[in-house]
């Protein structure tokens, strides 16, 4: 049995953010906090609508990352985690996130528990674009112009021009 020695530091635990499978967030999650790691997967709140119900459901809110608190000896734990693929890094080390930031994080999603994180590099003037739901769900179109977080896009069908207004998260690039 090995006895502390009170004069050598205990390891110090930091924020950490670690890159998942695709869809695998909520499962990596999971299998930390049963291996005793501190791990926060923000998760927001969304409807879903199938062809019997509708049903709201927690995804995550940053696709394909969480967040691990951890000191130096869980690292290894982590990295050895079904689904894990690798630490984010900045300037060739693993990025470290301020506690205060990862505090934001929850107040936001407590206060605003259906806030969703929009990724605008994908799509550009000029782009072609598929409506991914609604009304105009599987047109296709072209982007106008970017307004915040609604594009203005120009769907040609039936031998006439239509501008409508779509949410960017309701879009996917056409290849």
């Amino acid at each position: 049995m090995e006895i502390l020695n009170a004069s050598k530091p205990m390891p110090q635990r930091k924020w950490l953010v670690i890159y998942t499978r695709p869809r695998w967030e909520k499962k990596v999650d999971q299998t930390l906090k049963m291996q005793g790691i501190i791990s926060y997967c923000p998760l927001r709140k969304e409807k879903h609508q199938w062809a019997d119900r509708v049903k709201e459901i927690e995804t995550p809110l940053f696709n394909s990352y969480i967040f691990v608190y951890v000191d130096p000896w869980e690292e290894l734990k982590v990295r050895m985690t079904n689904g894990f693929i690798n630490f984010v890094y900045y300037m060739g080390k693993p990025a470290i996130i301020r506690e205060s930031v990862i505090e934001n994080i929850k107040n936001i999603i407590l206060v605003f528990p259906q806030a969703e994180i929009l990724n605008m590099r994908g799509i550009a003037v000029g782009d072609l674009v598929r409506i991914k739901d609604g009304l105009m769900r599987e047109k296709e179109g072209q982007v106008v112009k970017i307004q915040g977080k609604n594009v203005l896009m120009l769907i040609e069908s039936l031998n006439c021009m239509m501008i409508t207004t779509v949410a960017v998260g309701n879009l996917v690039p056409v290849n």
